[in-house]
């Protein structure tokens, strides 16, 4: 299992991210999406309005490095920071059946390599105290 129970617990508690990209000439894109944690293949589905003609989804189509944020501040008094990073590979796929998106429309598949989590975890620990969580995956 490539995601913990801590971070599937908070991947499903959200529904904005953002996802980083690399356009044809290396510029990288970083844009605000709306996910869903695909429990049925560990990955996370990435939809929108008109996906499949926009620039983050022509940036992955042939599978393509990605990288992928969902962070919040649920407390500034004490100050709590949670983060979630992945990693992967990006791959556009249209029309998939079984996207945890809810909708038959084009998608960004994030299929993770690289995890890193902080904070999702012992919440009564000092937030210097916290140590990230950092995992490659199969």
């Amino acid at each position: 299992m490539s995601f913990t129970q801590a971070e599937i617990a908070y991947l499903t508690s959200q529904r904005l991210g953002r996802l980083a990209t690399a356009q044809p000439d290396g510029t990288l894109q970083v844009s605000p999406v709306a996910f869903r944690y695909n429990a049925d293949l560990a990955t996370i589905d990435v939809s929108g309005y008109n996906m499949a003609a926009s620039r983050k989804y022509r940036n992955v189509v042939g599978g393509a490095p990605v990288a992928f944020v969902v962070d919040d501040v649920p407390s500034t008094d004490p100050w709590r920071v949670r983060c979630l990073e992945i990693r992967g590979l990006g791959e556009a796929v249209e029309f998939p059946a079984e996207s945890a998106t809810g909708s038959p429309r084009a998608a960004i598949r994030v299929h993770p390599r690289r995890i890193i989590s902080f904070g999702l975890e012992a919440e009564d620990v000092d937030p210097h105290l916290l140590v990230p969580n950092k995992r490659n995956v199969a």
